[in-house]
């Protein structure tokens, strides 16, 4: 059966260290009771869902964002169209305080179309917000996004940063796949997706498709299920796929996307997606070479390729420093121009 991630309480973190050792350094999920339980903005939605509006209006600055609106009857499921053709919602683009009002005002109304908005940058639509409801574990300049909206299920996907998702009203249910369970979870198109990056066909089904994913009854009950209540947080890694369910009748959830290990200004998906098209379509043989290549000199799976010398031999295998990074990366930009 599906199991809980790890949990820590906020209070048993000790700050920006803590917080990297104990939660980061495992790259697993992590479910943070209480940590920002002491936002204004989460004081608010425990008042009243007004007073939470009327909180989020005094930020307002007018910008337009794109809200998903799809009938009652999908039940918050924004999903494909029959044969992965089209979507069952349709995309509107509104005043961001238009569609908060939108939203409750609909609440009760069961003829009414269900009304969802996500990953709009704060910087964007509420600039000041983030100042007075920080995460003090991260770094400061790491961004947050707003979703909010009615109940809804949005389908199981990966993400290429790590992510803190912090609820600020209403309830999220995370249900997680690790990344060693891609081959399981069958991925739907990459270049047709609702909101970014691809979904898991699998994890995503509406009910009674299961039969057409043998391979995820293997790993369907090896989920992490995690159910946050307004000021917690998740931690969720990079690649870790899930799926969010906002379960109360309105929902507000502010996430902070950042690589928490960066050496340098590139990201690992970068790579992923230049190995894609350079490596993926060579013969089976030439394959297996560059994956033993890939396996010795990236993922060290042996330990470190040069530990048979002296450091001072390992040059471009040394530690990365912002010296030797900048070389390394202006000769890699160098052999992609063809030098």
């Amino acid at each position: 059966m599906p199991q809980p991630p790890t949990e820590i309480a906020a209070g048993d973190l000790s700050g920006p260290e803590g917080f990297r050792s104990q939660v980061l350094q495992g790259c697993r999920p992590v479910l943070i009771r209480g940590l920002v339980a002491d936002w204004p903005a989460v004081e608010a939605a425990r008042r009243s869902t007004r007073e939470l509006r009327d909180y989020l209006a005094a930020f307002d600055v007018g910008a337009r964002v794109e809200a998903f609106l799809g009938d009652r009857s999908i039940a918050g499921k924004y999903y494909y169209g029959a044969d992965l053709k089209g979507f069952n919602f349709e995309r509107r683009e509104l005043k961001f305080l238009d569609a908060l009002q939108l939203m409750l005002e609909t609440l009760d109304v069961p003829s009414a179309q269900t009304v969802y908005v996500g990953s709009v940058p704060l910087s964007v639509c509420m600039p000041r917000f983030a100042h007075a409801n920080r995460v003090s574990l991260l770094p400061a300049n790491v961004p947050g996004r707003i979703w909010l909206g009615h109940p809804s299920n949005v389908s199981s996907h990966y993400d290429a940063f790590d992510n803190l998702a912090c609820v600020v009203a209403g309830r999220r249910r995370f249900t997680l796949y690790a990344p060693e369970h891609i081959a399981q979870l069958y991925m739907g198109p990459i270049d047709n997706t609702m909101a970014g990056p691809p979904v898991s066909l699998a994890a995503s089904a509406p009910p009674g498709q299961s039969g057409r994913f043998p391979l995820f009854e293997q790993i369907r009950d090896q989920a992490l299920v995690a159910e946050l209540e307004p000021g917690d947080a998740l931690y969720l890694p990079k690649l870790w796929w899930h799926q969010v369910e906002s379960t109360a009748p309105f929902n507000v959830m502010v996430n902070h996307w950042w690589d928490a290990f960066s050496a340098g200004p590139d990201e690992p998906y970068t790579t992923l997606l230049l190995a894609m098209i350079v490596i993926a379509e060579r013969p089976p043989a030439e394959r297996q070479a560059w994956r033993a290549f890939f396996d010795h000199l990236v993922f060290r799976t042996h330990g470190h390729p040069l530990a048979h010398l002296p450091a001072e031999h390992h040059g471009l295998l040394g530690p990365l420093q912002p010296n030797n990074y900048g070389y390394i990366r202006a000769r890699i930009m160098h052999l992609l121009r063809g030098g």
